[in-house]
């Protein structure tokens, strides 16, 4: 039986993972982590990591950044492997990530979906194919509540095709305030918010008299929370460093 810490448990995704695990065998929700500590899956929540009894063997963070580095410092401090999922990490935080993978094993990556990743694979491999003759822009929708644009998931895309690609992009979010030709070396970057969309990632490869467009798009949460569970069954007894959805998906092939 694979007992998992799940930090975030009353929120929405932590409330979706709860469902999820139910859907999956050996593996359990042995303990929460939430400033409220209501009881809604039939598990006890702290508000405290000394407070925690249960036997854990990984961690699932669905979380806020505020909280990020009570929860990492108490992965590493009782060796637990992490599943980090919160998204609009600070820069020092990611580095924190890396600091504490050469210890701990931990799993990172900006959207839990295993359709969002191979979205990713796929236009990794278009770039490569398609660059200097296609202008490439990419654009995230999400609800009205989510608080950091652009999405991890769009800057992971626009990293990722920058790590295919022979020439080194350049990063563009707003071009209102610029008047100016669109230089081929760019990456647009759009940033939707409005009503209760779950997620939505596209990207354009623009080119003359054509376009190709690759996207992902998530009805309900139920796809990162499944994504979650499925990493933390992927990490229990990894060696320490540092894991991301590329790993999880290899092994399934």
């Amino acid at each position: 039986m694979t007992n998992i810490l799940l930090c975030g448990a009353n929120g929405h995704m932590g409330q979706a993972v709860t469902r999820a695990v139910q859907n999956f065998q050996d593996v359990q929700i042995a303990a929460g982590y939430d400033i409220n500590t209501i009881q809604k899956g039939g598990f006890p929540v702290y508000d405290n990591f000394a407070d925690i009894k249960e036997k854990i063997d990984v961690l699932i963070d669905f979380s806020h950044p505020a909280i990020f580095d009570g929860i990492i410092d108490y992965a590493c401090a009782h060796d637990i492997p992490a599943i980090i999922c919160t998204t609009g990490l600070s820069a020092d935080q990611r580095s924190k990530i890396e600091y504490a993978s050469r210890t701990l094993p931990v799993f990172f990556s900006a959207n839990m979906s295993i359709g969002v990743n191979l979205l990713i694979d796929l236009v990794c491999k278009a770039a490569k194919i398609l660059e200097h003759n296609f202008d490439i822009e990419i654009i995230e929708k999400h609800h009205n509540q989510k608080l950091d644009a652009p999405s991890g998931t769009a800057l992971a895309i626009a990293d990722a095709i920058t790590d295919a690609v022979d020439f080194h992009p350049e990063y563009i979010y707003d071009r209102h305030s610029v008047r100016k030709k669109r230089d081929n070396r760019e990456i647009g970057i759009h940033a939707v918010r409005g009503g209760t969309i779950v997620g939505e990632h596209s990207v354009l490869f623009a080119g003359t008299d054509e376009v190709i467009e690759i996207k992902h798009s998530a009805a309900s949460k139920e796809v990162f929370a499944v994504g979650a569970v499925k990493a933390a069954l992927f990490m229990k007894g990894r060696k320490p460093g540092l894991y991301a959805m590329k790993d999880l998906i290899q092994e399934q092939e």
